[in-house]
């Protein structure tokens, strides 16, 4: 039996192993979680950083179209990875290129909502910690390390910047399903701004709040997974 690949794009600051817990939950099932890598990070550690969505969403899409697209398949986006695959759908639609059966947004406000004015990329280095901090999901044993800042840093810095200035265009709402899951106590995204994302399909939007912060997906994944399956396998 062939498995339904769910391919995931990672939040500011990720890399191909920031969705290790969900996949090794997902692996005895009929679902295969595959991370893409984004330049900068991970196994691509050499390459130049991005600080522009789009450019992202272009090598993103580069990967993608390397896979075999012709088998079922789905994808998965927290945070700025929400975004990413947004963007990438829409060029998957532009190119004709098959489409996934589903999209799982997490954790990111719909694109059309107001961008806020508090920007994380250029805060000051001891603000930037705090946010980093406050927001939870980066390890206090990274935090508290001034070698391992001086890595990550700038990776973080990159994605917020590209996250944060990229400017929405409406466009037709995708034909495809969507589910969308937030935090219950998270700041980056409310109901409304989840809902928003309604706009974006042409079918009913389906909506998950989880309990958590907006790191939820480290501290829910056996809920997460049966959200996966529940969609994905009928």
């Amino acid at each position: 039996m062939n498995k339904i690949c769910l391919y995931c794009l990672p939040f500011a600051g990720g890399n191909s192993y920031s969705y290790r817990p969900l996949q090794e939950i997902l692996r005895p099932t009929e679902v295969q979680l595959s991370p893409l890598e984004l330049p900068g990070r991970g196994r691509r550690i050499r390459e130049k950083l991005l600080t522009e969505l789009n450019a992202l969403a272009a090598d993103a899409l580069q990967q993608l179209a390397q896979q075999n697209l012709t088998q079922p398949y789905a994808l998965f986006g927290h945070s700025m990875g929400a975004l990413l695959i947004y963007l990438v759908t829409h060029q998957l639609v532009a190119l004709r290129l098959p489409l996934p059966t589903h999209l799982f947004v997490s954790g990111h406000r719909a694109p059309s909502q107001s961008r806020r004015l508090n920007l994380k990329h250029n805060l000051s280095k001891i603000e930037f910690i705090a946010m980093l901090r406050q927001l939870g999901g980066c390890p206090p044993e990274i935090l508290q390390d001034a070698e391992l800042m001086n890595f990550f840093e700038p990776v973080l810095r990159a994605d917020l910047q590209a996250a944060e200035l990229h400017q929405y265009h409406p466009r037709l709402p995708l034909p495809i399903p969507m589910t969308v899951l937030f935090g219950s106590t998270e700041q980056e995204v409310n109901y409304q701004e989840a809902a928003a994302w309604q706009q974006e399909t042409i079918y009913p939007l389906i909506i998950n709040e989880i309990e958590g912060g907006h790191f939820f997906i480290f501290e829910q994944t056996s809920q997460i997974k049966q959200i996966i399956l529940q969609t994905l396998v009928k």
